[in-house]
């Protein structure tokens, strides 16, 4: 004879949807920027004003041109001071890096975490059509990571 079950009928069980994380979601999106045309001494006292270590340099339509960072400025200070010359007050455009790397906006966020996993850079600028919307950094990353719920990671 069978068994008669008497607990009913089961609830449904909501499935919940895995999110699509991108890089939009979790950049930093306030930046101190600079001009190509700014003064290397007006950016040396950004970093030290705004606590930074670098920041994105973009032309007049928004559009990424380099990077400047403490460490442009610090061999520009050792060449001066090994050649016992002042130090130039030159423009950002003659001391930045002009070849930047960049991630897009809709990039994932695993994609993202395996490209630092990969590299050595700290941030990256995000771009959308060409254009500096933002920055990412490991530790957008590692925040972004802590708040997700296991069940709701997705690609």
């Amino acid at each position: 004879m069978p068994i008669k079950s008497f607990q009913g009928e089961r609830a449904k069980k909501i499935r919940l949807k895995p999110i699509k994380l991108t890089v939009s979601d979790i950049m930093t999106s306030q930046l101190i920027i600079f001009s190509p045309e700014q003064s290397i001494y007006e950016v040396m006292r950004a970093f030290i004003k705004h606590k930074i270590s670098g920041g994105p340099v973009v032309d007049e339509l928004g559009k990424l041109a380099g990077i400047i960072s403490e460490a442009d400025c610090m061999k520009e200070i050792s060449y001066s001071r090994y050649f016992n010359l002042p130090i130039l007050d030159e423009s950002v455009a003659h001391f930045m890096t002009k070849k930047v790397d960049t991630i897009d906006s809709k990039t994932s966020f695993f994609d993202t975490a395996a490209l630092f996993s990969k590299s050595s850079r700290r941030p990256y600028p995000v771009t959308e059509n060409n254009r500096l919307v933002g920055q990412v950094s490991r530790k957008d990353i590692a925040v972004s990571a802590l708040e997700m719920k296991s069940q709701t990671w997705g690609y």
